[in-house]
């Protein structure tokens, strides 16, 4: 199962119930927190979420309301007494950032490891830790904004459904039947025995997708394809303000609506308001009129992904 819980849902600046971007994904006692604007600690300790189990921190550009949290929680983490290593993902431009972040930091108990992303070369999330699925990957997205920009998809892949029968006929002993479970081959006598020889075909997985600030384009579209959550820059409310968006490179709440339509995503949650939207409810039915799962996400929602149980 994955679990998403939103920290901030502001934009450019901060509200008194709205702190600014940042989300956080979690599996397994694990977690990815996707941007860090202003708030993000104060968001979370509300929310009850530990940022200690972020394995890595995925920024998806370097405008102010999305990092303006950065420096502060990583120093948090080390008055914390975080020893383990700490991975900083973004776009090109990444190295430059962490260099003037650390100059605010200072030195840190632990190490931060900056990795830049390129669009459509996905991080097997195993690499940043055990814990993660097998299989487990973040996909980075080219998004349109006004800078070069980022959006995530995280995929959690579910193998086939293990055979017991076939396990114990190549004489697998049951101890090493997890590790087959997991994707992992294991030895026998002189051979070593493939997870594809227990498992059936594979079954659907979770995708969740982070679009950070972006116009609507064809690569978010087909990211966002199928998702089980899509949480979408719906920075204007009105479809009068389509041309304000586009001239910033956001989204209104029917543009972000007809994106999820047409990648076909379960649900969706309305992200990134502008400090002119006071209250987004008021404003859903935009978004509703043209996909009907739609919902306004605001700091503190929090929902469970489950793998669908009713697959053969």
């Amino acid at each position: 199962m994955l679990t998403i819980t939103l920290l901030g849902t502001a934009a450019t600046m901060p509200l008194p119930e709205r702190a600014l971007t940042a989300a956080v994904a979690e599996c397994g006692g694990h977690s990815l927190l996707l941007d860090c604007g202003e708030g993000t600690q104060t968001a979370a300790r509300r929310a009850g979420v530990n940022l200690m189990r972020a394995d890595a921190i995925c920024l998806t550009h370097y405008h102010g309301d999305h990092i303006f949290g950065l420096p502060g929680l990583l120093q948090t983490l080390g008055a914390q007494g975080r020893t383990r290593p700490l991975v900083l993902l973004g776009p090109e431009g990444l190295l430059e950032v962490w260099r003037a972040v650390y100059a605010l930091t200072g030195p840190l108990p632990y190490a931060v490891k900056p990795l830049v992303c390129r669009a459509g070369q996905p991080v097997a999330l195993e690499t940043l830790s055990d814990g993660w699925p097998a299989g487990a990957a973040l996909l980075p997205v080219a998004t349109k904004h006004r800078v070069r920009s980022l959006g995530y998809r995280l995929e959690l892949p579910r193998a086939g459904r293990f055979d017991p029968k076939k396990a114990r006929a190549l004489g697998v002993p049951v101890t090493q039947w997890r590790l087959l479970q997991r994707g992992q081959a294991v030895p026998l006598a002189e051979r070593m025995v493939q997870p594809a020889e227990v498992l059936g075909a594979p079954r659907k997985g979770l995708r969740f997708v982070f679009s950070g600030d972006s116009a609507p384009c064809p690569a978010l579209e087909q990211a966002a394809h199928g998702a089980d959550l899509l949480l979408c820059d719906a920075t204007y409310a009105l479809p009068e303000q389509q041309e304000q968006a586009a001239q910033w490179g956001h989204s209104t709440f029917g543009q972000s609506a007809a994106l999820a339509a047409k990648a076909g995503a379960k649900r969706l949650w309305l992200v990134h308001y502008s400090p002119m939207i006071t209250d987004p409810e008021q404003q859903l039915a935009q978004a509703q009129s043209v996909f009907p799962a739609a919902e306004c996400g605001f700091d503190g929602k929090r929902i469970t992904l489950h793998y669908e149980e009713n697959e053969e």
